[in-house]
């Protein structure tokens, strides 16, 4: 079947779905949203708790990062990111979700090869930039402080 370059433009926008773009964009944003306000009720626990700043803020990443994970682990954050789509990638709970799903995707290959190898397939390479420029970082810091 021989089809011209309009044709097939035709014949693709005739197959392809419609994108309902205001919905998703609502959906992303109060899901998203809603993922932001359970970490601010996570720091105002926290800060109840009396813990001091750097504490409350330790507390929150790691705290959002152990719901990420077991949402993940859960089978959930996959269903919750299909109806908010990028809402679910922008909190640190989508960091999580980067990490924890090769890990689970890979599992049944053991511990060594499955897991531990394929866990940072996704997160690995945004892990290296950021301790790599923190290095280079700290070093021109150390380097200009020792200068002047």
């Amino acid at each position: 079947m021989q089809m011209t370059n309009e044709q097939y433009a035709k014949y693709v926008k005739k197959m392809s779905p419609n994108s309902a773009l205001v919905k998703d964009m609502l959906n992303a944003f109060w899901i998203g949203g809603l993922i932001c306000v359970i970490g601010q009720l996570v720091r105002g626990g926290l800060t109840a708790l009396g813990l001091d700043e750097l504490a409350v803020g330790a507390g929150t990443a790691v705290l959002m990062v152990l719901l990420g994970a077991s949402f993940t682990g859960m089978d959930l954050y996959d269903d919750i990111a299909k109806v908010a789509g990028a809402g679910t990638v922008v909190p640190i709970t989508g960091f999580a979700n980067a990490i924890v799903s090769p890990a689970m995707e890979f599992r049944s290959e053991g511990l060594v090869t499955g897991l531990g190898a394929k866990m940072f397939t996704v997160a690995g390479p945004v892990l290296v930039y950021g301790v790599s420029a923190s290095v280079v970082y700290g070093l021109i810091y150390w380097i200009w402080t020792v200068l002047l």
